[in-house]
């Protein structure tokens, strides 16, 4: 590729497997190794109908766990979910007063239902819904999908892929390696880079995921907004300690995980206070034990996705992660763009033919290129 390659806007677009119902859209204008300029961003909600799809689809995907052909529901799944995501990004993009033409690339991740981690036995596998060449045709424009397949095939995790993104925003802050990135999302990812040549990066743990499913089991909401609910409760500590064995956590990285690797099970038995509590405090302190499996230990984390906003996970990262937690926003971060972001940036890294995925990060054996385009 050449060299002199000039920074273009992309579009990028993420859904997670919190499944909050949102699609989050960012424009971002890069070469693929720095930022020049970040443009605008936008939570474009799925309708209910929508959600409900992508709930069941998850539901049958776990049944089905990459035994025979796929379930008939992906391919209605995928198609919707293409078009309200085509649509979400021409609706950003031409309310900045562009039209697709502006446009390099767009990042479609699509929507993850299955990831499966390798082991010594057999390589992984992974499934993230999203028909690339359906939004080519919807867009006019390149799209780039499809991120995991082809590190997973290689004998890589799959995930995390953010830690080139999360390494581009670190260079313009802190090179010290005092600082990290921490992601709550659906799943909780750290990202550690000593400022030269050294990205480490993997899932620590659960985030949102299993604590929103227990508390929608309770029948109390979507999620523990403001944290309240955990912040209410005392954490039972003999359960606590009994998760804390659990053998993912001591186990060297690379590694990652499915979202429902860990879930609401955990706090079976306990009121909603206790188990919100208890779950919070178990995202926490799987972050401490994650911070001490790297080579330094960061002094201070960069917290971007939904957990961010949950004060008794920020508030335990410090008393259970033994660490300083603050927001993104705190250093001029868009906290709830970042993934958005790193997929613009990774959609132009495929362009490129650069690299996105590492053996420090995903435990591929060589770096890799990943991710297809269409157009």
């Amino acid at each position: 590729m050449a060299e002199d390659f000039k920074p273009v806007w992309a579009v990028g677009l993420m859904t997670g497997t919190v499944l909050d119902g949102n699609i989050d859209v960012a424009m971002l204008k890069t070469d693929g190794v720095s930022v020049e300029q970040f443009g605008a961003y936008t939570l474009a909600p799925y309708p209910q109908s929508t959600r409900d799809l992508l709930e069941e689809t998850l539901a049958i995907a776990r049944k089905w766990n990459f035994e025979g052909p796929e379930p008939e529901i992906f391919a209605k799944a995928e198609e919707i979910l293409t078009r309200a995501q085509s649509a979400a990004v021409k609706a950003l993009v031409e309310a900045e007063g562009l039209t697709m033409a502006d446009i390099g690339v767009v990042g479609f991740h699509g929507q993850s239902v299955l990831h499966r981690a390798p082991t010594k036995a057999r390589i992984g596998d992974t499934r993230q819904l999203g028909d690339g060449a359906l939004m080519h045709d919807l867009l006019g424009c390149k799209v780039a999908y499809d991120f995991r397949t082809a590190d997973i095939r290689a004998g890589g995790q799959g995930a995390p892929l953010s830690a080139g993104y999360h390494q581009a925003l670190l260079r313009g802050l802190d090179m010290t390696g005092e600082t990290a990135v921490l992601n709550l999302g659906g799943v909780a990812n750290v990202t550690a880079w000593d400022g030269r040549d050294r990205l480490i990066a993997f899932d620590t743990g659960p985030a949102n995921a299993p604590l929103n499913d227990f508390i929608k089991a309770n029948g109390l909401g979507e999620m523990d907004r403001d944290g309240k609910l955990a912040l209410s409760g005392t954490v039972n500590e003999e359960r606590l300690e009994r998760l804390l064995e659990h053998p993912y956590l001591s186990a060297p990285y690379p590694k990652s995980l499915d979202r429902f690797d860990f879930t609401a099970a955990m706090a079976d038995g306990l009121d909603p206070a206790t188990g919100a509590a208890t779950l919070t405090a178990f995202t926490a302190a799987a972050v401490g034990k994650a911070l001490d499996l790297l080579p330094v230990r960061p002094k201070r984390l960069i917290v971007c996705g939904g957990g961010r906003r949950n004060p008794a996970i920020m508030a335990m990262l410090g008393t259970r992660a033994g660490v300083e937690a603050v927001p993104a926003e705190t250093v001029g971060w868009r906290g709830d763009a970042i993934e958005a972001e790193c997929f613009a940036f990774l959609a132009v890294r495929t362009l490129r033919g650069l690299p996105i995925s590492f053996p420090t990060t995903t435990g591929v054996p060589v770096p890799m290129a990943g991710g297809k385009v269409a157009g």
